[in-house]
């Protein structure tokens, strides 16, 4: 594809100046000038120009060769207008794989027509009938914002991912997954967590638009990785639709270099959406870091932007719900005939309330169903057992209500916001101190949940700052990684439960001193919840690395174990108790206890009271720390 963009790019120069107007070029260019065209925020959402962050001017983040006009069109707005109004003069006619530039850069074209009054007979325009077939295979009505929630098995979704879909006039909600979705992403095949996140980190993917059948995404998401999708209706004209899907058709053979925290899906689907009006200016925030629920929560905070919100929960989420109101033996039904270990005539089956047999056998179909789906065989032919339990439950001459799942009460926009400051002060083995942590993202599990996924945790570069009254000020600690994911298991849903975090922190060595020592620390296990989901206990086997000069050896490696449950006393108030212990078999031998009880307070959306006490034994010293801390949402 990049080299037809080049032989196209060479043919077009040929052509524009063998049909150029020179004089009506020039007078358009001034014009431009004089208009002040360059400079309007409607160009630079175009371009996808940003301020340089150190020197002045702009940058322009499409990576592709094809996508600036100009030799400095990158860096300098004015030229490439110059450059594109001269592309437009090009006579190249559209075949299947050339266009126009007046059809490649539809969107431009239409601006600076509507700005500069194009004279037809000194311009002439080019008819642009893949455009108007791809526009009219869409027929868009409207277009919705898709937030699909966290997946924490895959390190490219652990924070959520947004997409558009394109709604279409004669669609309505029972023919919405035929709609289509505008979707950015990494240009990947990577299945190694390691390799995706250290080249997401550094620009090792390039980043492109797609399009794709609806029910394709909601098959991938809510199917296949069971996640609950959010749908936020926007409220655009026609035009400003229109404005954007002209824009993602001149983005649809261009790259980005991908960057997992700023230049990411979020980021440039913000990007996408802001040309629909001069005064969106979505992506102007998100310089550094683009987390998926930020950049939704920066959409809905424009007042009659979003005109209705739509809740669609993920197989998993409709199958605890179906599950939720069953007494223990119809659980133990439902697991015997999607196992396959009764018939669909059981006599236990059949001796239930002729509603009650229904919701067990729908249930079981459906547990069949999600089993398949996310690549469990727990019998031979499940599509020959699930026809079974069809076949008996058409027998049933009942007709069962559609499923009635409770929305959460918050959605991801009314969540807490994903940076954090804390200052605090304790007492730390007879020792007062001050602290003060910054995280530059995302969650943790004391945070309060609402418009987060329960049970998972995702911080990203927290920094802790520590002064003694006996010493000078300290890194307590700085962890770029710290995630933990607690899922609830019982007999239907048995997904492990683990942890993994790396950085830098404090640790004791055997010769009295506390050196910042390099940590990695991980581990797995299982976490059960009970029937109020108002705790959420876990137990794991861990394993801990230290490597440090000041060790004994330059090293400790240990294992161990953790326990714990998080108590929601009331909405406001949660306590985590928990206990940590570790054996340091090699380089510097310890055993190590922790004891200790997490609390923590929620003043508002945004802030927090915690206080948090602990009894630690290390190299065979036991002490007591305690601390009160407020937490700053921003």
């Amino acid at each position: 594809m990049r080299r037809i963009w080049i032989v196209v790019l060479l043919l077009q120069s040929a052509a524009v100046y063998a049909a150029t107007d020179s004089a009506y070029l020039a007078q358009l260019q001034a014009q431009a000038r004089q208009m002040n065209l360059a400079e309007r925020p409607e160009w630079r959402k175009l371009l996808h120009y940003v301020p340089g962050l150190i020197a002045p001017g702009y940058k322009g983040l499409v990576d592709s060769r094809q996508f600036y006009l100009a030799a400095d069109g990158k860096t300098d707005p004015q030229a490439e207008l110059d450059a594109t109004l001269a592309s437009f003069y090009s006579d190249i006619e559209e075949t299947a794989t050339v266009q126009n530039p007046q059809c490649a850069f539809i969107a431009r074209y239409s601006w600076l027509d509507a700005q500069l009054k194009f004279d037809a007979a000194r311009l002439p325009s080019h008819t642009c009938k893949r455009y108007e077939n791809w526009h009219a295979s869409l027929n868009p009505a409207g277009l919705t914002l898709i937030f699909a929630s966290a997946y924490m098995n895959n390190p490219s979704s652990m924070y959520g991912h947004t997409f558009l879909r394109v709604d279409a006039k004669d669609q309505d909600e029972r023919t919405r997954l035929l709609a289509y979705s505008v979707n950015f992403a990494a240009n990947t095949n990577e299945t190694n967590g390691i390799t995706f996140a250290v080249n997401g980190l550094f620009g090792g993917y390039a980043g492109a638009f797609s399009m794709t059948p609806y029910y394709a995404k909601v098959r991938e998401y809510s199917d296949f990785e069971n996640r609950d999708l959010w749908e936020y209706n926007l409220r655009l004209t026609p035009q400003e639709i229109d404005r954007v899907l002209m824009h993602a058709w001149e983005l649809g053979p261009q790259y980005f270099d991908y960057f997992f925290f700023d230049e990411n899906c979020s980021y440039h689907l913000l990007g996408l959406l802001q040309v629909a009006r001069p005064e969106f200016e979505f992506s102007e925030n998100f310089r550094f870091n683009a987390i998926p629920s930020d950049t939704v929560r920066e959409i809905t905070s424009h007042q009659g932007l979003i005109a209705r919100t739509v809740y669609r929960p993920s197989n998993a989420t409709l199958l605890r719900n179906r599950l939720e109101p069953m007494d223990a033996h119809e659980r133990d039904l439902v697991l015997a005939l999607s196992r396959g270990k009764i018939a669909g005539n059981d006599t236990a089956l059949l001796a239930l309330p002729l509603a009650r047999e229904a919701a067990v056998l729908e249930t079981g179909l459906d547990y069949i169903n999600y089993r398949r789906v996310t690549g469990h065989q727990d019998v031979a032919d499940p599509a020959l057992l699930a026809q079974a339990l069809q076949t008996a439950r058409s027998r049933l001459d009942i007709i069962t209500p559609p499923a009635n799942v409770r929305e959460p009460e918050a959605k991801p926009d009314q969540g807490h916001n994903s940076s954090r400051i804390t200052l605090g002060a304790g007492r730390r083995a007879a020792q007062n101190f001050q602290e003060v942590q910054v995280r530059l993202t995302y969650h943790d599990l004391m945070d309060q949940d609402a418009g987060y996924v329960r049970g998972a945790a995702i911080e990203f570069f927290s920094t802790t700052l520590r002064h003694y009254d006996s010493a000078a000020a300290r890194v307590e600690s700085f962890a770029p990684v710290n995630i933990m994911s607690l899922s609830p298991r019982d007999d239907f849903f048995h997904s492990p439960s683990w942890h993994i975090s790396g950085g830098w922190q404090r640790v004791k060595a055997a010769n009295g001193s506390e050196p910042l020592a390099t940590v990695l620390d991980g581990g797995m296990g299982g976490a059960w919840s009970n029937l109020q989901n108002s705790a959420l206990g876990y137990a794991m086997f861990d394993t801990g690395m230290r490597f440090s000069g000041a060790l004994d050896k330059g090293y400790a490696l240990g294992v161990g174990a953790r326990s714990g449950s998080y108590i929601d006393l009331n909405p406001a108030w949660r306590v985590h108790p928990y206990l940590k212990t570790m054996r340091y078999f090699a380089g510097q031998q310890d055993s190590t206890l922790h004891l200790g009880l997490e609390q923590r307070v929620a003043l508002g959306r945004n802030l927090a009271l915690r206080v948090d006490v602990a009894r630690l034994r290390e190299l065979k010293q036991i002490y007591n720390t305690a601390s009160v801390s407020l937490l700053a949402y921003f």
